[in-house]
């Protein structure tokens, strides 16, 4: 059997008719960069997410960019985040001339340690960007206490979280600003590159939408300096299409996940694997199902396993960000964060999409068992 980590032809196929009309209507329409479909998408997802603006933009790179310039950050500041994360949440830190500062993750969640976070402030910071790993909130109200204790806005990096909640409240609703992605595997995701900022407050909102063109408040007429990053039409008139699904797709995959995790549990396997940590006062929507597991050196012999029986993962992240060549400026070495470093050692993610099928997981869970008889 062939389980894919992830397979987006089964979406399409049954969106096919709803996703041509919708592109066909923004070709008809010739409205091809910030059309009426971005608009429109803007106050569905401004909705969504139970905040009061939504600014749309070229991609979830872009919106954390944007994010940081609307705050104000630049040389001499300081952004404290996590290091066990994709690269763009530190690499938009430091295209602002800012430098990353790291805290070390809840070796739970996989999401920033909030018990660190009040060291790691200094007299530069100018944000905490907290991440919402793998679809599941960070603990919002820890982090909240601390930067708003120390008078620096909270930028939400939910590019993995799009309907994911803390204790009730939606992912890109709590912070100063919240930051998206809809690449085309993410749970909402576009047939290209496509990204979007939230806020509750109007002058930012503003703000962001000047800095998306250019800076410009009108066409030729630049208040600052700001860059290309314009919605196209086509995608969000795709997202849009998709939208009204994704509930039940993130319901789709709580299912499946537990299903993961009941399978391991009975099949013995918590011996050697670790499943997904879910907190109860939030709303995991499982972009990714990621175990942990054990003996490290097995990690990627496992992975090497489940590849040759036709079962598709991927490591979420392999190299932590203080370790990344690019970053060797900041100073650190191997222990800094032993956290996120073990982390690297340790996870690996399992095939999760709505589609999965319950011969499928069993297929994934029997493989897995396999390598450990």
């Amino acid at each position: 059997m062939r389980v894919p980590l992830l397979d987006l032809k089964q979406q399409h196929e049954g969106l096919r008719d709803e996703l041509l009309a919708a592109v066909a209507r923004v070709l008809d329409s010739q409205q091809f960069i910030l059309g009426e479909d971005v608009r429109a998408l803007e106050e569905e997802l401004a909705g969504y997410c139970r905040a009061r603006f939504a600014v749309g933009c070229g991609s979830g790179s872009d919106a954390l960019l944007l994010a940081l310039l609307a705050l104000d950050v630049g040389a001499g500041h300081e952004v404290v985040t996590t290091p066990f994360t994709f690269f763009a949440t530190a690499g938009a830190v430091a295209r602002t001339g800012a430098r990353p500062r790291f805290v070390d993750i809840d070796p739970r969640t996989c999401n920033i340690d909030p018990a660190q976070l009040q060291d790691a402030l200094t007299e530069r910071t100018r944000a905490v960007m907290p991440v919402h790993l793998y679809g599941q909130c960070a603990a919002m109200d820890e982090v909240l206490s601390v930067a708003e204790g120390a008078g620096v806005p909270v930028i939400e990096d939910a590019a993995q979280a799009v309907g994911a909640e803390d204790r009730g409240r939606r992912a890109g609703s709590l912070g100063a600003v919240g930051c998206f992605s809809f690449y085309p595997t993410k749970n909402l995701g576009a047939a290209g590159e496509a990204g979007l900022v939230t806020t509750n407050d109007e002058r930012l909102a503003g703000r962001l939408r000047r800095l998306r063109v250019h800076g410009g408040a009108t066409e030729y007429r630049h208040d600052e300096v700001g860059f290309n990053s314009r919605l196209d039409t086509i995608q969000a008139a795709v997202l849009r299409v998709k939208l009204p699904r994704l509930d039940a797709w993130s319901e789709a995959r709580r299912e499946r996940a537990d299903t993961y995790t009941r399978l391991l549990r009975e099949a013995g396997l918590e011996e050697f694997l670790t499943p997904p940590f879910v907190r109860e006062d939030g709303r995991h929507i499982f972009h990714q199902y990621v175990v942990r597991v054990h003996a490290p050196a097995s990690r990627d012999r496992l992975a090497e396993h489940l590849k040759a029986r036709g079962v598709g993962t991927k490591v979420y992240y392999p190299i932590p960000l203080h370790l990344q060549e690019c970053f060797k400026y900041l100073g650190h070495r191997e222990g800094d964060f032993p956290e996120s470093e073990r982390a690297a050692r340790e996870t690996l993610a399992l095939p999760m999409y709505p589609e999965l099928t319950a011969d499928q997981q069993h297929y994934v869970v029997e493989t897995l068992r396999d390598f450990f008889s």
